[in-house]
């Protein structure tokens, strides 16, 4: 069949339709800009325009998959019991004040202080969770700045109870050494083992053990905390959907995210700022408190604007939801004072305890114990009974991350839809894939004939992302076989080009089989090049990987988005990816956006942790997603040819699932690496349906 050329030199595609545009509709940057500027913690961030509920609906849905993903909780772990312990009471005027310690995770000791109400009965009373900021002395910190046991002191003496516990590598929760030293090794990584992702899990399970309490009202939970700790407030208030009100103090920024290891697990914020994390709760009450001298200072100005836009998205006849927010400044420096204390008292206990509504509560008198009267293991060094090591720790959740994933190889052709369900949020926020594809935006020079077929000059890129990849499309006069293969190269199309411009190698094969050829440059590669970015761009430094995207995932990227391009371009053609040398291992990762691919495997090992260390292959969480195995089975039954495979690369388990899903003549493997000559007939032959 023949198809003619397109020739428009530029059109947007959105919607899944091809747009022509003029000057002021989306256009490519000049060049590539992604290697350009590398983002950190203080990088600025904008509040994004919303246009809709539903559509922050959909956004705030991606945030929680990302939070949950970045810190290893996707899907959420198997459910331990708490084996909680509170001894120790101590009474005082209108309080009393207790020891606690319980298991987050089998093994995983979480310490802390529990201040019950005296005097008002046996409750149901509202539950308070007091996660700490970075304090030299943790949750002992009593200091004009803040005291932890100050506000807990208050919020029993108002009729709640509170619970103040540590940050992992604090006090009494030392099982695993100092904070800013926890699961930093290569294994953990790739597990996406890290310390936010404890500490997180660690709130998740400090509000369960609170709504244990047959004195706690679970419907009335609330969460408050300073710096790190107001970062673990807001995480909570994302994940957790019954907070009924909480209320991060210093710490909600659109310039400045979060310091420490504990606030920056990998992918958290490429696509959001700590702005939009904290709107996820919308409508539920939240108070922001902030700092005119540190990096809370524009409150006023942007970051509560910008959440209370979301919030006004909620309003309805009978709520008001943006009362239901409110966003405070005080001149002091970073802190957790008497004075933003006096502001969130009244926020809790209007919402908590039906109080009249007020700008300040008066902050009763109060007197902390002395450290060793709230320590629960006070011996030097001394860890609950039963306290594993960080190794122990790690291979467990190794164990049950293996476990989740061997669960979801599907057993036939029904079960593969669910398979597909669980392991797709995986996929995209582990690899920090925009897919479906949207906002395509090409250019096209010229299209000029070559004897036997056309070749096209494209650039191809996404509406504000930064990305502009030079390709060329060789396309057959005789068109017979009515699909395109895309050729990617770890040195970009270079190989598959001619000096006079024609197509050589495997892509002549291909053309001149009867197939269209795509052959492109993506990030970092041929005339993206860029050899000043590998200085910049240290995926092992600064949280890079918080913030900005691998080489790796890069390129897959890229690779869906030329997929995204050629199948809405030609209403229907099958496309088919196609990798050679470490490049095959790429288009595995992209299967999902092809209808085929035909893989050079490289022999990899993905039990190598040298070669996944390797900056061309770095990313955090590869083997929790289950590494090449997961895009694969997204993508099945597509026909897949794998060759070079090895003494390494495994491939018994993705036999076994197209086998099990009654396709197990869609899987080709070759120990061998295979020539051209070979490979091209192999296309050829693909039965694509």
């Amino acid at each position: 069949m023949n198809r003619p050329v397109r020739s428009l030199l530029s059109f947007v595609v959105a919607a899944g339709a091809l747009v022509p545009f003029g000057s002021a509709a989306p256009s490519l940057p000049a060049k590539d800009q992604r290697a350009d500027v590398v983002r950190d913690l203080n990088t600025p961030r904008p509040f994004p325009v919303i246009g809709s509920k539903a559509e922050w609906q959909a956004r705030a849905k991606q945030i929680r998959e990302q939070i949950l993903v970045s810190c290893g909780l996707w899907p959420f772990p198997e459910q331990s019991p708490l084996n909680a312990t509170v001894f120790g009471r101590i009474a005082r005027d209108g309080y009393s004040i207790e020891k606690v310690h319980f298991e987050t995770f089998p093994g995983v000791v979480l310490a802390g202080n529990l201040y019950r109400p005296l005097g008002r009965g046996n409750g149901p009373f509202p539950g308070v969770l007091n996660p700490h900021g970075h304090w030299g002395k943790g949750r002992m910190a009593d200091e004009p700045n803040g005291s932890i046991a100050g506000r807990c002191i208050n919020f029993a003496q108002s009729g709640m109870v509170a619970f103040s516990y540590d940050m992992f590598g604090y006090n009494d929760t030392m099982q695993f050494g100092s904070h800013g030293r926890i699961l930093t090794s290569p294994t953990a990584q790739f597990w996406s083992l890290n310390l936010m992702g404890l500490q997180t899990y660690n709130s998740l399970r400090a509000m369960m053990f609170l709504m244990s309490l047959p004195d706690v009202d679970p419907a009335r939970l609330a969460c408050t905390g300073e710096s790190g700790g107001g970062t673990q407030t807001f995480m909570l208030g994302a994940i957790a959907g019954n907070l009924a009100a909480q209320a991060p103090v210093v710490m909600v920024s659109h310039s400045m995210q979060g310091g420490c290891l504990c606030e920056n697990a990998p992918g958290l914020r490429l696509n959001y700022s700590n702005m939009e994390i904290a709107a996820v709760p919308a409508p539920r009450p939240q108070i922001l408190v902030a700092a005119s001298g540190d990096w809370t200072k524009t409150t006023q100005t942007i970051e509560g604007p910008g959440i209370a836009g979301v919030y006004k998205l909620f309003n309805a006849p009978g709520l008001k939801a943006a009362d239901r927010f409110r966003h405070v400044t005080f001149d002091f420096p970073h802190n957790y004072n008497k004075t933003s204390r006096e502001a969130v008292y009244p926020w809790f206990e209007h919402w908590l305890l039906k109080a009249p509504l007020k700008d300040a509560r008066v902050e009763f008198p109060f007197s902390k114990e002395p450290d060793a009267a709230l320590r629960v293991f006070p011996g030097t060094n001394q860890l609950a009974p039963g306290a594993i090591s960080e190794v122990a720790f790690v291979q467990s959740r190794i164990l049950e991350a293996r476990s989740h994933l061997a669960s979801l190889r599907p057993m036939d052709s029904a079960s593969l839809k669910h398979v597909k369900e669980a392991l797709t949020p995986l996929w995209k926020h582990t690899m920090q894939l925009q897919f479906p594809v949207g906002g395509l935006v090409v250019e096209r020079p010229d299209a000029l004939p070559y004897g036997p077929y056309t070749v096209t000059r494209l650039a191809i890129g996404r509406d504000s992302r930064g990305d502009r990849l030079p390709a060329v499309l060789f396309t057959p006069k005789d068109d017979k076989l009515g699909r395109t293969v895309v050729l990617a190269h770890s040195d970009g199309k270079s190989p598959f080009i001619a000096p006079n411009g024609m197509a050589q190698g495997l892509a002549r094969q291909l053309v001149l089989d009867g197939s269209a050829v795509l052959v492109l440059d993506t990030f970092l590669t041929g005339e993206l090049a860029d050899p000043s970015a590998v200085v910049r761009r240290d995926p092992h430094r600064n949280y890079f990987t918080t913030y900005n995207r691998t080489d790796l995932q890069e390129r897959v990227q890229d690779l869906l988005t030329v997929c995204a391009f050629l199948h809405v371009e030609s209403r229907g053609r099958q496309v088919i990816l196609c990798g050679l040398g470490t490049a095959g291992l790429w288009t595995l990762l992209a299967a999902p956006g092809a209808d085929a691919v035909v893989a050079d495997c490289s022999d990899f090992d993905v039990m190598n942790d040298d070669a996944l260390l390797a900056p061309a292959m770095f990313v955090p969480g590869f083997r929790r997603m289950g590494a090449f195995e997961t895009p694969i089975l997204l993508a099945a039954p597509n026909p897949l040819v794998l060759h070079n495979s090895g003494g390494h690369f495994s491939t018994v388990m993705l036999r076994a699932s197209y086998t099990a899903i009654g396709a197990p003549k869609n899987i080709a493997v070759h120990k061998d690496r295979l020539d051209d000559e070979r490979v091209a007939r192999l296309i050829a032959e693909l039965n694509l349906k």
